[in-house]
């Protein structure tokens, strides 16, 4: 087997059990792929007063939160739980809950501090050459995971 093929062939999207008291329940929680977090991070994002002078990146904060969530709470058998559509409904539900589930979900994603910040609110330009990607659309439906069925371990 050649050393990309036992690349690909690795498990390494970390998983995590989340104790919720105030749902009455352990979840688990996975990090998200490189494909997913850079769909993420680009939903996040918009593009003000496009091919102007005043062009400029705005970071969307808008259930930023419950959009992250719905994309990495899954069950015992690491399938999701919400689809994405589902996340205005998620954002209706306790803050402090949903803030602990944020915190777990950015960490196993790989969002540093400073990421999670610029996400959380702050703007920043437009290269000058004015690239930028767009937005991917969302799915409706809970992907399929690449990885083994088995229960999560702590």
């Amino acid at each position: 087997m050649a050393l990309s093929d036992d690349i690909l062939a690795e498990d390494d999207i970390e998983v995590e059990a989340v104790d919720i008291p105030e749902w009455h329940r352990k979840l688990w929680m996975r990090g998200l792929t490189g494909e997913e977090r850079d769909a993420y991070e680009a939903s996040r994002r918009q593009v003000r007063n496009m091919g102007t002078p005043q062009q400029e990146l705005i970071l969307i904060n808008d259930n930023m939160r419950a959009n992250l969530i719905v994309k990495c709470l899954v069950d015992e058998n690491r399938e999701r739980i919400f689809t994405d559509r589902q996340a205005p409904a998620l954002g209706q539900k306790n803050g402090k809950v949903l803030d602990r589930l944020f915190d777990v979900a950015a960490r196993l994603s790989g969002l540093t501090d400073e990421e999670a910040e610029q996400i959380e609110g702050n703007s920043e330009a437009v290269p000058s050459d004015g690239s930028i990607s767009s937005s991917p659309a969302s799915s409706d439906a809970p992907s399929g995971s690449s990885y083994d069925a088995s229960a999560p371990t702590n």
